[in-house]
Order: structure tokens, then sequence, then C-alpha cells
């Protein structure tokens, strides 16, 4: 019996390498002869970006009717009136008050003053947009500024698990940056900012997440260095902050950026839709990650990798992803003003709206100037629609910021919808 089947196995094995053989032998006459006709056919180029079959049958708006440029000033005025109106005494903007029965995750102090810090920077940066000089105007951006120049330094992490500075940090830089060619004489108040702009790309330099990018919570460790899983959105913000502060001659480390552009590219799919956090990577497909949870995130992520010299950023993607924003705004607009974060369609939460759309007005800019009215347009006839009656916009309850955080957000959207005469 042992004989039998060693036979039969050497009958197998020879069987085996003579099937192997003549495969061999017919794939490489095979190959050979798809040589030859390549070699008598022109050789079909790669897929080209502008060829991405993902970026094509892209839902479009109509164009929308053009806004009379009187009612645009007049909607700014009033979002101006609300800010001036709600500032604090001590010249910030936004505070712990009005809370509801689910709040969201804020450990105090710390949380507290990082959220104050980003809506009071958000505000001064609108209020400087804007272009008013009226005295009452730059009476509260001067109370403004002195509050931000005095506190900034105070600015840390609230808990090893709260990272909310991130975005005290990275908005204050914008906020800087606008106030150091507000007062241009002025050498000492100059000399003042860019040190601080300094501090601020140092503390992001500290609080990076350890794999590069941003994350405002870190559940894995709490470690000094953050164990975090940047989110793409969040790292786009810093990075849009940190080209800014190239502006005025204040260089971020390259190493960083480099670091937080790999993250987001990390996080980029091939529609140029990007995952929520790099934590989601194991599935793509979850609703949050897909173009309707994506409207909110792609804009500011797009704009962020374009503006540092991403290639495949291309007017094309740039255009695709604002063609979505508007088509597809219905996603974005019913998670807002809902109370509980990602509980809407695509788990899209409230607070990218005012967020996304922002970022939206940044990338039409990038756009060559014959392409910008028509989303402006439609920017627009948004941002008009939903401002409230005190003036102000906001689309998720978050203590005493959303107001403030939501009307600074619109009134830069609606400055960037000037047009090239007010740009």
């Amino acid at each position: 019996m042992k004989s039998l089947r060693t036979n039969a196995g050497a009958w197998v094995v020879a069987r085996a390498a003579a099937i192997v053989a003549c495969c061999w032998i017919a794939g490489v006459a095979a190959a050979e002869e798809a040589d030859e006709v390549t070699a008598k056919k022109p050789v079909t180029p790669p897929l080209k970006m502008t060829e991405n079959p993902l970026l094509e049958n892209v839902p479009k708006l109509a164009p929308a009717h053009p806004t009379d440029p009187a009612l645009l000033e007049e909607s700014i005025n009033r979002g101006i009136k609300f800010l001036l109106e709600d500032q604090n005494k001590d010249g910030s903007w936004g505070s712990a008050r009005n809370t509801k029965e689910l709040n969201i995750y804020a450990p105090v102090p710390g949380a507290h003053h990082a959220f104050r810090t980003a809506v009071t920077s958000m505000c001064i940066t609108a209020l400087i947009e804007t272009g008013r000089t009226d005295e009452a105007t730059i009476a509260a951006l001067e109370r403004g500024e002195q509050w931000l120049l005095d506190q900034l330094l105070r600015l840390r992490r609230a808990t090893p698990d709260a990272l909310y500075n991130i975005w005290g940090h990275a908005y204050a830089i914008s906020a800087l940056v606008k106030m150091y060619d507000r007062v241009p004489g002025d050498e000492v108040r100059r000399g003042q900012i860019r040190t601080l702009i300094e501090s601020q790309l140092d503390y992001l330099d500290r609080f990076e997440s350890v794999d590069g990018g941003w994350g405002y919570y870190d559940f894995r460790t709490g470690s000094k260095k953050p164990g975090t899983d940047a989110t793409s959105f969040q790292t786009a913000t810093v990075l849009i902050a940190m080209h800014e502060a190239r502006q005025i001659g204040v260089e971020p480390k390259q190493r960083t950026v480099d670091r937080g552009i790999a993250a987001i590219l990390r996080q980029q799919k091939p529609d140029f839709s990007y995952l929520y956090g790099e934590y989601l990577k194991w599935v793509p497909m979850h609703p949050v990650n897909r173009p309707g949870g994506s409207l909110g995130r792609s804009q500011a992520c797009n704009a962020a990798l374009r503006i540092w010299n991403d290639q495949s950023i291309t007017d094309q993607v740039i255009a695709v992803w604002l063609d979505r924003l508007f088509a597809r705004n219905g996603w974005l607009s019913i998670g807002r003003k809902r109370p509980i974060p990602h509980e809407s369609w695509f788990a899209v939460a409230g607070y990218f709206y005012y967020y996304g759309h922002f970022y939206g007005a940044m990338c039409i800019e990038l756009l060559p100037p014959a392409q910008r009215q028509e989303y402006r347009d439609h920017m627009t006839k948004l941002m008009l629609e939903l401002q409230e009656k005190d003036g102000s916009w906001w689309d998720y309850p978050l203590y005493n910021y959303h107001q403030q955080y939501g009307t600074a957000f619109a009134l830069m959207t609606l400055v960037r919808c000037r047009g090239e005469a007010k740009s």
C-alpha cells in the first residue's frame, strides 16, 4: 500500500510539473504576442486627474440669481451689529452659560478657555475682514484684540484627553495675522504679534499627534505627545492657519507641515471625500466618510492641500466639491441645529454647517476669477436665507459660543462673496 501511495504521489507531482511547464511556455508565447501587438499600437496613457471617473456626473445646480449688493451689505451689517451687542465686558466673545441637558464634553476650566479663545479670535478676524471703520466697530475690535493679547499665552490643553486648545491656537494665528496688518505703523505691536504667533506655532508642534496632524481628543493614552488619531478637518484648519502665518514671514516647521499634509492624504479617498478621522480608516464606507458626510470637511481639506501646493487638487476638484456642496446642501442642512452631534443623515453634526461653508468660500477664491461668481451667488443666497432675526447665524447649540462662531463664520463667508471689486 505504501508503494502504491508513493508511486501515485510521484505521478501527481510529475503531472503537475508538466502542466506548469506547459502553462509557462504558453504564457511566454502570449506575452511575446502581446508585446508585438503593443509595439504596433499606441500605448494608452495613464488616467489623468481630469479623467477621474469619480469626478464625473456630479450633481450641479442651475446658476443662482445674483444678490443685490445692497442686500449683501445689509446682512453683513446686521451680523456686525449682533457681535457688537453680544461682546463680553472684558472684550471676549462667548461663555459657558446657556447650557442644556445634553452638553458636549468640556472639562473646566481649560475647555471653555479654549472655546472662548477660538471664538474671540474668529470674531476679531470677521470684524477686521468686513472692513468697517466706524467708531463702534473699532472700539469693539480694540477690546477684543487686547483680551486676546493678554489671555492667549494662558491657553493650554484642558485635560490629558481633551485638546480643544488646538482650535484656539489655530484661529488665534488667523486673527493675529489680520491684526498684524490692521495697524501697520505700530512696530511694537507688530513685534508682539509675531512673538505670539511663534508661541502658537510652538504649541501646535507640541500638541501635534504622534502620527502627525491634529485631533481634539486623545482617548488612547493621554500622553505628553498626544496619541490621538488626527482628524482630517482639524488638521486642515491648522495647516491653513500656518500658511497664513507664512504670509507675514513667520514660518512653521516644515517637518510639522509635511506630517500634517501626510495625515490628510492618508484620509483622502479617490473622490476627494475625506475620512472624519484616521480611526475610521477600516470603515471607509461608513456614512460619515461618504460624500454626503464629507460635505463639511472636503472644502477645508481641499483648500489646505491646494495652498500647500498639492498638484492633485485641481480647479476641477475644487469646482466638483463646490457643486456637491450646493446641490447636496440638504445633507448638511438636516443636521443644522440638532442638539446631538452626528445624529443626522450621514452622521453629519450641526457644527459643520457654517464651518464647511466658510472653507467653501475660501475654495471659491482658489478658482480662476471667471469661475467664481456663480458659486458666490449660491453661497450668498444660502447665507442670507439662514440669518436669524437678531442678525446672528448658528448651527449647533454649544453653551454660549454657537451664535458667536456661527456669525463669525457667516460674516467671513459673505465677505468673500462681495466680488473682485471688494475682495
